[in-house]
């Protein structure tokens, strides 16, 4: 019989994998942690990059920085294509490792609902990469709006559409509206940022699907106060590189635009299929996987699903959101029920423990919901400022975090508003010769995304 000790692979370093094996720390397993990248994501402050208020480094964490001291844990850098669940082996793209239980926290992307064309034209908020593609584009239409003699190109170039009234979008719009009426203040010459048409298009009648109906009035109201349009019950039937098409009623619109952000929709990871095919998984019309209430894939012990892939309705008879409480909480859970299965013990079911949903709309305005308690406005900002800070996984991320905010309160500045990436030039290309995408006739309907990237 083998001395080895129990292996524990855990693929994905977002808060559910990162957590469940912080929390397996001194346990009498052997933790892998395996990611395609080097870095934790704090993944609720994206868009604060994305909007130049704190740089990629502020809100990353190096994997291996902050497991070094953890003794039975180790990280890989590898993509996970495949898994042989009758073998207990992973598949990477250049090599494979056998488990003895294998944790599954891959989380989720974009969903364009059936449109992934529009992709290219309408970013989404998911990684570092797409935040720093959403700030070039934010940031350079209104350079591109300085240089545009024509009116009507000027004005396609200051309209900013966000797909999606989620928290992201919520967020993103707030975000937006500060930086066209307050950061750019006084420091162009030809145009006046303040003057920017900022859309909020949202598929049901409010914003803030999941929150209650009040604070989804409060939080509409304070980006009315922004500057922000918010547009309910809008359809999305095309986007183009020109324009969005809406459809609200019986009412299309085509609205001249260059900047679309997308914040309407998640669909689970790739890896969810490659269960399906291989374990037996029964997945979810968004691709999550339908675990049984230990969080295991059904007919599959030593395999756990966890976070945003994982579709758990067990507790409310509805899927739990996909935001960083509940991936906190079913890390830790896997965690417990590993070392109970290795003492003996079967574990009890997960039960999801609801503790704030909040989301931020700008300077000083904020709604947080507890359940039973409900609030809006400054005191919902500071707690949430608190929440986010405590939360980010390193000690050094958190001061610089507070620093970066005490500065941008003070001075009404974001300082990370950097143009990068591709080369901007030319600016003014003609609207005949841009490269226009094929839209398609189906109708999609925005909802507002249920996303780790969201809350705290």
């Amino acid at each position: 019989m083998s001395d080895a000790p129990h292996r524990v692979v855990i693929v994905g370093g977002g808060f559910a994998g990162l957590y469940a094996t912080q929390a397996l720390r001194g346990a009498p397993v052997r933790v892998t942690l395996i990611d395609r990248r080097n870095f934790h994501l704090f993944q609720p402050l994206l868009y604060q990059v994305a909007t130049g208020g704190l740089s990629p480094g502020d809100i990353t964490s190096p994997l291996r920085a902050v497991l070094k001291r953890q003794r039975n844990a180790e990280v890989l850098l590898a993509e996970v294509v495949d898994v042989d669940p009758s073998a207990h082996r992973l598949i990477f793209s250049d090599g494979d490792l056998d488990y003895d239980t294998l944790v599954v926290a891959t989380g989720a992307s974009h969903h364009y609902f059936g449109h992934s064309e529009w992709q290219r034209l309408a970013p989404g908020l998911k990684t570092i990469e797409d935040a720093t593609e959403i700030r070039r584009r934010i940031f350079l239409a209104f350079e591109a709006a300085e240089r545009e003699p024509g009116p009507a190109q000027r004005a396609a170039w200051l309209t900013f559409v966000i797909v999606g009234g989620g928290p992201t979008g919520v967020e993103l719009a707030g975000a937006l509206g500060e930086i066209a009426t307050d950061t750019l203040k006084h420091e162009f010459r030809s145009i006046n940022p303040a003057e920017a048409r900022i859309l909020l298009l949202e598929g049901v009648d409010h914003v803030l699907p999941a929150y209650p109906p009040e604070l989804s009035e409060k939080a509409a109201w304070a980006l009315s106060g922004l500057g922000v349009t918010v547009r309910t019950n809008a359809l999305v039937t095309a986007v183009d590189a020109g324009s969005v098409t809406v459809r609200c009623g019986e009412t299309t619109e085509p609205i001249a635009t260059r900047t679309v952000i997308w914040a309407a929709g998640v669909q689970a990871s790739p890896l969810g299929r490659v269960l399906a095919e291989r374990a037996g998984a029964p997945l979810d019309r968004a691709g999550r996987v339908m675990v049984d209430p230990d969080l295991t894939v059904p007919g599959q012990p030593a395999i756990f699903v966890i976070g945003d892939l994982a579709h758990f309705r067990h507790q409310t008879g509805t899927p739990l959101p996909g935001i960083a409480p509940v991936a906190i909480q079913q890390g830790k859970y896997v965690a417990a029920a590993i070392r109970g299965r290795l003492a003996g013990r079967a574990p009890a079911p997960f039960r999801y423990r609801h503790i704030v949903n909040m989301a931020v709309i700008g300077r000083a305005a904020a709604v947080a919901d507890f359940g039973r308690v409900r609030f809006d406005g400054r005191l919902a900002w500071f707690f949430w400022l608190f929440v986010h800070i405590m939360n980010l996984v390193e000690f050094e991320n958190r001061v610089l975090v507070f620093i970066q905010w005490a500065w941008s309160y003070l001075t009404w500045n974001r300082k990370a508003r950097l143009i990068t990436g591709t080369s901007p030039f030319p600016l003014r290309a003609s609207t005949d010769s841009r490269e226009e995408t094929a839209s398609a006739e189906k109708i999609v309907t925005i909802g507002g995304d249920e996303n780790t990237s969201n809350e705290a």
